[in-house]
């Protein structure tokens, strides 16, 4: 099932683009190589730029399966790249993730990305759940999450294997968007 999403859409400071393969020396540099960045990521923080590009590799096809729709965040007023958000969609039932610079941390990004996110998936008619997890101990990323609308639905033990912190089962919290017809 297709989403009806914008390939580029702006906010009061971002811009919002449809993830390319251009894109893989930025992302590299800016946040996938970090540890401090993807310590709550699924994902195993890249090594090398070979592992952002095969990652790219997997996203920038996936947008025209329906699987996964996947953005760049940039600053409007210099176009430097500084995170991305990633929409899952299984059947309408939509999972979102998103990771920032360190650099851009406590700024309000992440904040403005999800806002303007739920706003877009709200309009999508054959979305029917809008939801995410986060560590429990990832207390920055909960406020976000509730900034945005989002309310915690379950605090579920030892949940998930966080790869970037020894694949120790962690706990975890749903959050869901409670809208109307969500």
């Amino acid at each position: 099932m297709l989403l009806n999403l914008p390939e580029q859409f702006e906010t009061n400071r971002l811009l919002l683009s449809r993830l390319r393969y251009e894109d893989a020396e930025e992302i590299f540099y800016t946040y996938a190589s970090k540890p401090e960045a993807t310590r709550y990521v699924s994902w195993p923080t890249h090594q090398s730029l070979q592992d952002t590009r095969a990652y790219l590799h997997y996203a920038v096809p996936a947008w025209g399966k329906g699987s996964d729709y996947s953005y760049t965040a940039r600053l409007r007023d210099t176009n430097r790249l500084i995170g991305t958000f990633g929409i899952l969609n299984e059947a309408g039932k939509v999972q979102f993730g998103y990771i920032i610079s360190p650099t851009q941390w406590n700024k309000g990004f992440a904040t403005e990305m999800c806002q303007a996110f739920m706003g877009l998936l709200q309009q999508q008619p054959q979305v029917h759940r809008i939801w995410t997890l986060v560590d429990a101990e990832n207390s920055a990323s909960a406020r976000v999450l509730q900034k945005a609308g989002l309310v915690e639905e379950a605090r579920l033990a030892k949940w998930f294997r966080f790869v970037n912190q020894n694949n120790e089962p962690k706990d975890c919290l749903i959050y869901r968007l409670p809208a109307p017809g969500l």
